[in-house]
């Protein structure tokens, strides 16, 4: 557990296992933490290789600083983090909002990256539920109190006081989510796998679209397996998503390791 100096953030990481591989970068959701996001799955990673997992600016044990959360912004901080570090190139697996941050790095970043697991993804705004995001900018801290994601800040932060701050620069992030055109996906140079829950806040029929751009679809045994990959986790919402390691890590591992 330490600290590290990026970008004028003191920028929280862990680091567990000590596989001989690239080791595996994991990025969380909005308003989570290294736990809410994959405390079940970084022990089971941590088994066969070596896991980094860093919280964001203003998010769990790491500082706000005066600076909006953008994802290009979150995007140079783990690059800036994997510098500190001394690793060249790492596979990175984010969920919701690191997802996006994760994409970044594939598509803004792609020499430091091996392999992608891009967990509850969208590329464009259309590929959310329509309607979504109608009430974000109603969402009040308040709301969240006493949810796993406040808690979990309210043991870790720095100054858990700064709920609301944390809650208003996640209103403005959502109120203006990067898009990638489909060209950006298709040229993705890192083998990606596009994971979904099927009651998730992406439509299903995006995470297909997505699929497609990089490659799959296609029948093969005739033609191949493609590097990408494509899974759908039964009976699973949004957040239950990350509770499903027994399902979810051998599939990343398999992935990594192909």
């Amino acid at each position: 557990m330490s600290y590290a100096p990026v970008n004028g953030l003191s920028l929280y990481h862990e680091s567990h296992g000590d596989g001989d591989g690239r080791p595996v970068v994991l990025i969380h959701g909005a308003l989570s933490g290294i736990g809410t996001s994959f405390g079940t799955m970084l022990p089971l990673l941590a088994r066969t290789r070596r896991v980094v997992a860093v919280e964001l600016q203003a998010h769990g044990r790491t500082p706000d600083a005066d600076r909006p959360l953008t994802v290009d912004g979150l995007a140079a901080d783990v690059v800036a983090l994997l510098d500190h570090l001394g690793v060249g190139v790492a596979d990175v697996f984010g969920w919701s909002m690191g997802a996006m941050v994760a994409l970044r790095l594939g598509t803004h970043h792609p020499s430091r990256v091996g392999r992608l697991v891009l967990a509850s993804v969208s590329f464009h705004h259309a590929g959310l539920h329509p309607g979504l995001l109608d009430g974000i900018q109603e969402l009040r801290p308040e709301h969240l109190h006493g949810s796993e994601f406040h808690e979990e800040y309210l043991r870790t932060a720095p100054d858990p006081a700064g709920w609301p701050a944390l809650v208003a620069k996640v209103r403005r992030l959502d109120a203006d989510l990067p898009q990638w055109p489909a060209s950006a996906i298709r040229d993705l140079a890192a083998p990606t796998m596009i994971v979904l829950a099927d009651a998730d806040i992406v439509r299903p029929e995006h995470a297909v679209e997505m699929f497609r751009l990089l490659g799959g679809g296609v029948a093969g045994d005739l033609a191949g397996l493609p590097a990408c990959r494509l899974a759908v986790l039964p009976g699973t919402t949004h957040t239950s998503l990350p509770q499903r390691a027994r399902w979810l890590v051998p599939m990343v591992e398999e992935f990594l390791d192909a």
